[in-house]
Order: C-alpha cells, then sequence, then structure tokens
C-alpha cells in the first residue's frame, strides 16, 4: 500500500490497484471579538463608569447627609426636653424653700397682688403640657451652669432621676383641661425613677466616630472652643462641604 498524491491510499491486491478516498478535512473556525471590537467595548464601559461614579458619590453623600441632620435632631430634642424637666425641678425646689407654697398660689398671688405688693409676671414652667415629670437629681448642676442645661451627653445616655410633678407639689394636673378630674385625682407614685434621654451618643456620619463639637449657653455663636459650662448646642466636626455648599460645623 502506498499513498496518491490526493492523500488517497493505495493497495495492490491480486494485481488489481485499488484507491481509497481520504476523509475530507475539516476546519474548524472558532467565533471571537476583535482588537477593534474588544477596544470599542471598553471604551463604552469605561465612559458609561466615569458617569455613573458622581451619581454614586452624590447619593452617598445626601445619605450621609439626610443622617447627620436626623442625629442633630435628635440631640437637640433631648437637650430642650431635658433643660425643661430640670427648670421645672429648680421651680418645685424654689416652691419648697418658700415654705411649701404652690404654684398655683404664686400665680393668684400674681395676678391679684394685695396692698403694697406689684403683679410680677412670672414664667410657669408647669403651664407647658411637655413638662410631665420634674428632675430632682440637682448634683448634676454646678454653680457655673445656673440655666440647667445637660452638662455633657453622657449624662443624657446615663439618665436623671426624675418626679412627676403632682408628686412633688406643682400643678401638675390638677386645673389642667388637658386631663380629667378623675386623672387629676389620681395619686401618683413618689418613688423617684430614671429617665434616660439618649439611648447612646448618635454617630457623625461625616467622620464616622461619635464624637461632636458642643458649644454652651455661655459661648458666642463665633467662638471656637467650648467653654464646658453645659451643652447648648451640637455641630460636627467634619470640616467638609455640603451638597448645598454650607459646611457641616455650621449645621
Amino acid at each position: 500500500m502506498f499513498l496518491n498524491r490526493r492523500g488517497g491510499a493505495v493497495t495492490r491486491r491480486h494485481g488489481e490497484l485499488r484507491f481509497s478516498a481520504s476523509p475530507p478535512l475539516r476546519v474548524s473556525v472558532s467565533a471571537g471579538f476583535s482588537l477593534i471590537e474588544l477596544v470599542i467595548t471598553v471604551a463604552v464601559l469605561a465612559i458609561l463608569t466615569l458617569g455613573v461614579i458622581p451619581l454614586v458619590r452624590v447619593s452617598v453623600q445626601r445619605q450621609k447627609e439626610q443622617q447627620l441632620r436626623a442625629s442633630l435632631r435628635e440631640m437637640r430634642e433631648a437637650i430642650d426636653a431635658f433643660h425643661r424637666e430640670a427648670l421645672a425641678g429648680a421651680q418645685l425646689q424654689a416652691n419648697q424653700q418658700q415654705g411649701g407654697q404652690s404654684t398655683a398660689q404664686q400665680e393668684q398671688a400674681g395676678r391679684n397682688p394685695g396692698q403694697g405688693q406689684v403683679a410680677t409676671q412670672t414664667f410657669n414652667i408647669f403651664s407647658d403640657p411637655r413638662v410631665r415629670v420634674a428632675i430632682t437629681d440637682q448634683e448634676v448642676f454646678t454653680a457655673e451652669n445656673p440655666d440647667r442645661y445637660p452638662p455633657d451627653l453622657e449624662t443624657l445616655v446615663k439618665g436623671v432621676n426624675v418626679l412627676p410633678v403632682t408628686a412633688l407639689g406643682g400643678l401638675g394636673r390638677r386645673g389642667n383641661q388637658n386631663y380629667s378630674a378623675t386623672e387629676a385625682a389620681t395619686q401618683e407614685s413618689s418613688t423617684p425613677k430614671t429617665k434616660i434621654y439618649l439611648r447612646r451618643i448618635p454617630i457623625d456620619p461625616m467622620t464616622g466616630k461619635a464624637e461632636w463639637e458642643f458649644r454652651s449657653c455661655y459661648d458666642s455663636s463665633d467662638s471656637g472652643s467650648w467653654g464646658g459650662e453645659n451643652i447648648f448646642d451640637v455641630h460636627s466636626k467634619s470640616g467638609a462641604r455640603a451638597l448645598d455648599g454650607s459646611s457641616y460645623k455650621d449645621w
């Protein structure tokens, strides 16, 4: 047997030559991208990526700003509630020092002054319907903090002792149109309870830390340092700019 020029096999049998054709050659062609197609694809993906990244950054920053506003609002409400109830405690303490004269009697004396007396308009903290308890723990306030704002954020988290205003002899529910006669006559417990104003110190989303800038009620608005007397206002420590161009420190 030998091969012919076309690749077929030639055999000799009994003096006869026989040819057998070889199978046709199969050429496999795999489909793929050319270099130009790859370059175009990469360029399109790069353009899309460059357009999406700024949108993602803006979206993330806007979400952080919403978290910052929520944290500042939470601390603002806690500070204001603490201040109101601390003033209620101070007013009740002053009433007790004046011989147990109730707030209602003081108001009546102010409206109907006797001979030689001058009617004075005094602010009654108990007229605020939001005041249900009064802070009795006066040890948290120092002589440098007569306005009775919280001395620090930790005090808002740990809590202070409070009592219902009716249990301390204040105006309370009697004479308050928000309560019925039955509710006004209900005896409330005189056992102090601990009230917590903040579950935890919020984390500043701009810095990632539970650290804030403070201002006391005695610090000027443009003061660069905290006097330490109390916490009147809270600001972020971040010096970055917001989407509206303002500084986070001014929020």
